[in-house]
């Protein structure tokens, strides 16, 4: 690969993402984003026709302060972390000699962890589609009160996240196997156990999903799992709505997302005493420590496996 203008650059690195590496749409737009502001400034920095060569340390250094003072250290850490991956592929290439954005601290994050129901309000939550529904969505049909509960089950049941939960076709899903196929990130396949609660919901939902068809057109969508009421499938702006419906009905809580349903899920497994290693296997996550972060011990968990497994704290 010959040495190019940065744009042609940013092009053909966006192009490897999508085509060799395969990552989503919404991470592929993320990376544009992030590489087209840095090409912006470099055109103002350098001159309109500013080369990979350009993007300096000095350079990456006066973007990242120009946008310290509008974004706070996440982002930053983020669109440097664009930067080093693009450089990255440019040094492979031989484009450039050496990836300046190493040289560059990340900013300091203070971690924080995604909210999570308690066990009683996630089961208050499962159970609000039956119990509510009629009264917080009366506009809905019984058909899609199942579809409700289903929904509810597999983010928490199964810990999906939601845009996995939204792709779910209904060849993904093994009744028979007690099994479910989803596409995580990085269209990572991965199989994931249905619980008996998950299963029954599953059963009564394909048994009137049929009535989810557009009411004057008769469509319904032939491969998607989840549809609403024209028959089309179920997007994640609406599966976030109908989590703050239920959760605001079932466990006063109208801020609740998706993820914490997730989260929710990995915590209480581990309370159970799950394997941390099964909860990554569950929840798709390709290190250890991401499950670490995204798990929460409760102090009473946590003295109990202290006295179980400290030496010092058995009785002699």
């Amino acid at each position: 690969m010959a040495a190019s203008g940065l744009k042609a650059a940013v092009e053909r690195f966006l192009e490897h993402l999508r085509v060799e590496r395969r990552l989503s749409p919404h991470t592929v737009a993320a990376y544009r984003r992030d590489l087209t502001q840095l090409e912006a400034f470099a055109s103002t920095r350098v001159g309109p026709h500013a080369s990979v060569q350009d993007v300096g340390k000095l350079v990456l250094r006066a973007w990242l302060g120009t946008l310290a003072k509008e974004v706070g250290p996440a982002t930053i850490s983020r669109k440097l972390a664009a930067v080093r991956t693009f450089l990255r592929y440019l040094e492979r290439h031989g484009v450039v000699r050496d990836n300046p954005a190493l040289l560059i601290a990340s900013p300091k994050l203070r971690r924080r962890l995604p909210s999570f129901v308690g066990v009683d309000a996630a089961n208050e939550i499962m159970q609000s589609p039956e119990a509510n529904g009629a009264a917080v969505t009366p506009r809905e049909s019984a058909a899609a009160l199942c579809r409700d509960t289903l929904l509810l089950e597999l983010l928490y049941g199964c810990g999906l996240r939601v845009a996995e939960l939204a792709r779910l076709d209904l060849e993904d899903v093994n009744a028979e196997a007690r099994e479910l196929r989803v596409f995580g990130k990085g269209n990572k396949e991965r199989v994931v156990p249905l619980g008996r609660r998950a299963r029954d919901a599953l059963e009564r939902y394909l048994e009137v999903r049929a009535d989810l068809a557009h009411p004057r057109t008769g469509y319904l969508d032939q491969r998607a799992l989840l549809v609403g009421r024209l028959g089309r499938r179920l997007g994640v702006r609406r599966v976030q709505s109908l989590v703050r419906i239920h959760g605001a009905a079932g466990a006063a809580r109208p801020d609740l997302h998706p993820h914490a349903l997730r989260h929710s899920c990995a915590t209480h497994l581990l309370d159970g005493g799950a394997d941390l290693r099964a909860i990554q296997e569950l929840l798709g996550h390709r290190s250890l420590s991401t499950t670490q972060r995204y798990t929460h011990l409760s102090l009473e968990q946590l003295l109990r496996t202290y006295d179980a497994a400290h030496p010092l704290a058995r009785k002699r």
